[in-house]
């Protein structure tokens, strides 16, 4: 009996994860506390940062947040950092928690309008090259404003939906009959060939408008999470922050748009599938009937919806209110005017965001750890002794690499903590501060597109229901983004080492578009950090 209750404890244990990840976690759970009361508390936390990234690494074996969150309970619990420097770092990164939980449910209210939006592109607009371009630049346009796993979360709406409408008719089903579009026993022979080529062709678009979320999400302070930390670490507001980053992010969004087009056109890496002309028909008419059946009050919300996306880009330009409060705001005149009331309607709009705050929060524990045990202080100090724009160089590609295999958001908030600290102390002027910020915030958003670790939106993607209808595995991914690693990663590599990056701004200070920071960051812990 006893036996059997030890077995089904361990079951339970992280539920249907592979066996081997259950005992990697026992074992990381087993082997901390002896590495830091026996063995070195500075080797203990390496340790520990190196488990909770291979937990980002697996995500798809188990969300990261049980796993990590574990780990981070028991770093607390042997002393490694304390429960008030966990809430601190929370505290100091607090309009990033509001930014989760109020704009990713703000636009959740949004869906409706952005969803319309991208069916038009889809079946009026017949080049493949300029869809993918739409797809890539809407993906960069809603990113810069909103957040990358809404709109990713849009777009897989949109593919899912047009996936199950042809599918439902190439299985000679009506489209108001109920039908399983996960299994092709009813297909008929002849569209399977069809169904194939759409499968490659929302391959495409998927990945266009993945890679289009980076390319707009590094340009603003709203476009990533970790770019409001470093933007409130820095002191800056919205502006200000896109003005600093357009060095770097301008040459990067037109090579990614070239990009996208040289795949299309050459049909390189998987891409350049074209849709089928019966599938595009089929969803033609499917359209069509759907506008058909939209009514005033319909209309009325989409132009409500558009109203209050202009109000979002206007409030976050011009900083009328914290990035946490604007969403708030949106989720209020999102649902007041477009008849929302009950409150489980409204609970929706958190199901997406919460468990990436949750998950955030872990993070900000894990950094706290990182700040106690000073695990980065060695490595700041190497990185340090280099000067000018080599050393923004070997800050973008360590912030690069680290992102390739992990999440961007833990990187970036590890290594704005540290030069936070080292501005504190003294060991690097202002000017470079921000200099550094900039190839911090950069580093980590270009190249972590390589895999779907480094990308929020990525993993989303491959973790949806469309990524086994579509066949878009792990592998093909990662090749899929090859290109435009290369491209991202060379062209953002360039402009920092060339020295474009000091030159800009100093223009950008001559011509009082920003000023100089004189002062240190915004917040600052208590001991420098």
């Amino acid at each position: 009996m006893q036996q059997s209750f030890m077995n089904a404890f361990y079951k339970n244990f992280l539920g249907n994860s592979p066996e081997w990840y259950k005992l990697a976690i026992i074992s990381f759970l087993v082997i901390n506390p002896v590495l830091f009361f026996v063995v070195d508390p500075y080797i203990a936390g390496w340790a520990l940062v190196i488990e909770f990234i291979f937990t980002l690494a697996m995500a798809l074996k188990c969300y990261p947040l049980q796993p990590g969150g574990l780990l981070a309970i028991e770093a607390v619990a042997m002393g490694m950092t304390t429960p008030g420097q966990v809430m601190h770092e929370m505290i100091l990164n607090f309009e990033v928690i509001l930014l989760l939980i109020f704009m990713v449910a703000g636009i959740y209210f949004m869906k409706n309008l952005l969803l319309f939006l991208f069916t038009k592109i889809v079946t009026k607009v017949r080049s493949k090259v300029m869809v993918s371009l739409l797809f890539c630049f809407s993906g960069a346009f809603l990113s810069a404003f909103l957040d990358a796993l809404t709109v990713i979360a849009v777009i897989i709406s949109v593919a899912i939906g047009f996936y199950s409408v042809y599918h439902k008719v190439a299985s000679g089903k009506d489209v108001l009959i109920e039908h399983d579009h996960t299994s092709d026993n009813e297909l008929a022979e002849y569209s399977r060939n069809d169904l194939e080529q759409f499968r490659g062709y929302l391959r495409n678009l998927m990945m266009h408008a993945g890679v289009g979320t980076a390319l707009g999400g590094v340009c603003t302070i709203v476009g990533e999470p970790q770019n409001l930390v470093i933007g409130q670490q820095a002191g800056w507001e919205f502006v200000e922050f896109a003005i600093r980053m357009s060095p770097v992010t301008i040459p990067v969004f037109f090579a990614g748009m070239l990009t996208c087009v040289l795949l299309e056109k050459f049909k390189w890496f998987g891409y350049g599938v074209a849709l089928p002309e019966n599938v595009y028909n089929i969803l033609n008419e499917f359209d069509i009937a759907e506008s058909e059946k939209r009514n005033t009050l319909d209309n009325a919300k989409l132009v409500i919806q558009g109203v209050i996306a202009i109000w979002l880009i206007v409030g976050l330009a011009l900083h009328l209110a914290p990035v946490g409060i604007i969403g708030l705001s949106v989720i209020i005149l999102a649902t007041a005017f477009t008849g929302v009331t009950e409150e489980h309607q409204i609970g929706h709009a958190f199901e997406e965001a919460l468990p990436f705050t949750a998950l955030l929060a872990v993070f900000f524990a894990v950094v706290a750890v990182i700040v106690d045990q000073n695990l980065f202080t060695p490595v700041i100090t190497w990185v340090l002794t280099y000067e000018g724009n080599m050393q923004l160089v070997m800050f973008y590609l360590a912030n690069g690499f680290l992102s390739m295999v992990s999440d961007n958001v833990f990187v970036g908030t590890v290594y704005i903590t540290e030069i936070t600290k080292a501005l504190a102390a003294g060991q690097i002027t202002r000017d470079q501060f921000d200099l550094l910020a900039v190839a911090i915030n950069t580093g980590t958003n270009l190249p972590s597109v390589a895999t779907p670790n480094g990308q929020a939106a990525f993993l989303f993607l491959l973790t949806s229901a469309l990524a086994p209808l579509i066949r878009l595995s792990y592998g093909r991914m990662v090749i899929m983004a090859l290109p435009y690693t290369i491209v991202l990663t060379i062209v953002g590599l360039l402009a920092i080492s060339t020295g474009q990056l000091s030159k800009y701004t100093e223009i950008f200070y001559e011509n009082n578009i920003i000023q100089h920071h004189t002062a240190g960051p915004a917040t600052k812990a208590p001991g420098g950090h």
